[in-house]
């Protein structure tokens, strides 16, 4: 009987989708709640965004730390002790009275809510080897999912009581959905189907002629460099909307779409990924996001830009899942989680990055226009560096692995 691909297996991925779209709320909370920050304490674009940063600086670091915990401790202590994180964070941020004390909180809340992502995604791929790229590409998909949904399911609470109930609300949510869930993925790999997974592993990486260090290092460039061009339509959405006089809730419904389009691109993707493997498919998505960037240049009418935001998200989802891919095939299987965290760790930097420099753009320009224009420059970076990666490197498909 296959140990991976099994019925087994597809029950963990729904449960670990699930996690995911729960965990993952505090990433996308603090864009929803950007524009009511910037005028409660009266601040700037660049100082607005820097919660938002500090979320994700911890959000990277939390993929490669609590990544490393879950390959040494399990994932279910992992994901209790995050779920206590998140809600802590967002207890502590309702107490702030200012904009440098609600960052503190969430760079806790981002730390902990990447239990969600990178750390998740390591797990559920020791658990498929045929099927790997659609079950990575559905675990990913739960970071798009929880931004496209819950959004929407706290625009009510959020003009009615505030930011802060919001984060209350949250905190409850996390703490009993994401323990109780926890404790049903305490199940473990066998250790022969681990052997078969490392032997398979380090054949692909003699192919490419790079260490698995040096490979993390390339691979983490390339994170950064796609990730600062997502960052911007991600991160400004709203504020854009605001700007154009559309309002902050057109901007979190073109926010919305736009990652229902990237669950779209992710599970696409992943389809994709089974096939061409995950080089491929990452710098398919990379030129894909390109041309997406370069719509957002002409557009500024409100239908215009629903039109682009789509497109953007139905371009760009499959490709951050596509590194975890890369590193499965080409890196030891019993460091997935501290190597899947460290190149997840460098896009979420990517993002932080993005995000910062694209307010401070605005800040200097007044306008949007050379922040986009910034991320397509990135965007050619990540492109060259897969165009290299794929002129030396010939993976072998892997194979079905059984008790």
């Amino acid at each position: 009987m296959p140990v991976t691909d099994s019925p087994y297996s597809w029950i963990r991925l729904l449960l670990t989708l699930v996690i995911a779209m729960i965990a993952n709320v505090g990433m996308w909370a603090i864009i929803v709640i950007m524009p009511a920050v910037e005028a409660e304490f009266g601040a700037g674009r660049a100082l607005a965004s820097m919660p938002y940063t500090l979320t994700m600086i911890g959000f990277a670091i939390g993929n490669f730390a609590i990544g490393k915990a879950i390959d040494r401790y399990g994932v279910t202590v992992a994901l209790t002790g995050a779920a206590s994180g998140i809600a802590l964070g967002f207890g502590l941020a309702t107490l702030s009275q200012s904009i440098w004390v609600l960052s503190a909180a969430q760079l806790l809340i981002g730390f902990s809510s990447a239990v969600g992502f990178g750390p998740l995604i390591a797990d559920i791929s020791h658990w498929f080897v045929r099927r790997r790229g659609i079950a990575v590409a559905l675990v990913a998909s739960g970071n798009y999912l929880s931004g496209a949904i819950w959004p929407m399911a706290l625009a009510g609470m959020l003009e009615a009581t505030g930011w802060r109930s919001v984060y209350v609300f949250l905190a409850v949510i996390t703490l009993i959905g994401v323990i109780p869930l926890s404790f049903a993925l305490r199940r473990k790999l066998p250790q022969e189907a681990q052997v078969a997974a490392q032997t398979q592993s380090l054949q692909n990486a003699q192919s490419s002629g790079l260490s698995p260090r040096a490979l993390q290092y390339i691979l983490g460039l390339a994170g950064i460099g796609c990730c600062v061009a997502m960052s911007m339509p991600q991160v400004h959405i709203v504020s854009y909307c605001v700007d154009l006089g559309y309002g902050p809730a057109v901007g979190a419904e073109m926010l919305a779409l736009m990652l229902l389009g990237g669950v779209g691109s992710r599970i696409v993707s992943g389809l994709v990924a089974d096939q061409l493997g995950g080089v491929k498919t990452l710098l398919i998505g990379s030129a894909l996001q390109c041309i997406a960037l370069f719509l957002y240049l002409p557009s500024g009418g409100l239908v215009s830009l629903y039109v682009v935001s789509l497109i953007f998200g139905l371009s760009q989802g499959g490709i951050v899942p596509s590194y975890a891919l890369i590193v499965r095939e080409y890196m030891p299987a019993k460091e997935a989680g501290a190597r899947v965290g460290f190149v997840m760790m460098a896009t979420i930097m990517g993002m932080a990055l993005g995000g910062w420099m694209s307010g401070w753009i605005y800040d200097v320009s007044g306008s949007y226009q050379l922040a986009f224009i910034n991320g397509i420059l990135w965007n050619g970076l990540n492109i060259a560096i897969m165009l290299w990666l794929l002129s030396r490197s010939k993976p072998r498909a892997p194979s079905v692995m059984h008790a």
